[in-house]
């Protein structure tokens, strides 16, 4: 049996989180007036447009990666990805709720789920192509017990549950998970390098 190759399945991704970020973008409106001051309402959208870019990014870098120690695409490893895209494309709404209603309770905890959603969807990916590439698979060997991969949801749970009561604690919960994975992650390059 023939399985698809994979870039295709790259280009399409890289399309849809084109797409992502330039929706994203758009919620930033030009204000009405041209003196600076018009511009403070939009500081909070701003901001949640930041976090959600670097975020976007994270995941466009981190899934560039993934596919790179990916040998061979099965119907399963499609399905799973447009799973993953489905959550980081409600990345725009959430973001754009958040950042209007200035980082209230509801949107930053809607914000939270579509994150930790994210996550839990990159991770079904993640385990899918390790179950596709079998025993010697590369991936398998880079992200080893990936302990920031399983901390993060438990981080996003925190933080859904914090808006509630603090939500100013939700949005450091969000933007110190986003720090920690910006850090460089070269376990895959490491494999990958040492199997060439």
């Amino acid at each position: 049996m023939t399985h698809m190759g994979k870039t295709r399945l790259e280009a399409f991704s890289d399309g849809v989180i084109a797409i992502i970020i330039t929706i994203m973008v758009l919620e930033l409106k030009v204000p009405h007036g041209e003196d600076l001051a018009t511009l403070a309402p939009l500081v909070p959208v701003f901001l949640s447009y930041v976090l959600s870019f670097i975020y976007v990014g994270i995941y466009w870098n981190n899934h560039h990666h993934m596919l790179h120690a990916c040998t061979r695409v099965t119907g399963g490893i499609l399905w799973a990805n447009l799973h993953f895209l489905f959550w980081l494309s409600l990345f725009p709404f959430a973001t754009g709720w958040m950042g209007e209603n200035h980082f209230a309770a509801g949107p930053c905890a809607l914000y939270g789920a579509v994150l930790l959603a994210a996550a839990v969807a990159y991770y079904i990916l993640q385990q899918t192509i390790i179950a596709a590439e079998g025993p010697g698979s590369p991936l398998k060997s880079a992200v080893g017990s990936d302990l920031k991969g399983k901390l993060s949801p438990a981080f996003y749970i925190a933080g859904i549950v914090s808006t509630f009561f603090v939500p100013w604690v939700a949005l450091i919960l969000y933007v110190l998970v986003a720090l920690w994975w910006l850090v460089p992650d070269r376990r895959i390059e490491r494999v990958l390098d040492t199997g060439r």
